[in-house]
């Protein structure tokens, strides 16, 4: 992808708080929850194997958004409609992202944390790359 090397350093730190936030949901709505598929993983094995799940809906959002023609013109207060508009194009990676929560961390959990912790961060995520892909500070 051309956006790739400039989204990377972008999203990297923004992840890893996303990533501990759902480590927080998952803990707290369900710490002793494991499937026959998932019961011998650690906490930090879940939350590693959904890191490239988190990566993938989070660039893809982020790619619908900033490659939006509207995307520069628009207000700030606006990014949350293209945020909404992005998701048709989106709903493969989002949906194996919430999936995978509800898999490893219990059914629910999925939703739960793209509605809150995930939703919460992604207006700075994308609101950070389309600063980097324009060369803004």
């Amino acid at each position: 992808m051309i956006l790739a090397p400039i989204l990377a350093p972008i999203l990297a730190p923004i992840l890893a708080p996303l990533l501990g936030a759902a480590l927080v949901v998952a803990v707290a709505t369900d710490p002793n929850h494991d499937t026959a598929v998932t019961g011998s993983l650690s906490a930090r094995q879940k939350n590693a194997a959904m890191q490239p799940l988190v990566r993938s809906a989070t660039d893809c959002i982020v790619r619908a958004v900033v490659t939006d023609p509207g995307y520069a013109s628009k207000a700030s207060a606006e990014l949350g409609d293209l945020i909404v508009a992005s998701m048709p194009a989106c709903v493969g990676p989002v949906r194996a992202m919430i999936n995978a929560y509800d898999r490893y961390y219990g059914a629910g959990t999925g939703q739960a944390f793209f509605m809150g912790p995930y939703l919460d961060v992604l207006p700075k995520a994308v609101t950070d790359a389309g600063k980097k892909a324009s060369g803004e500070r």
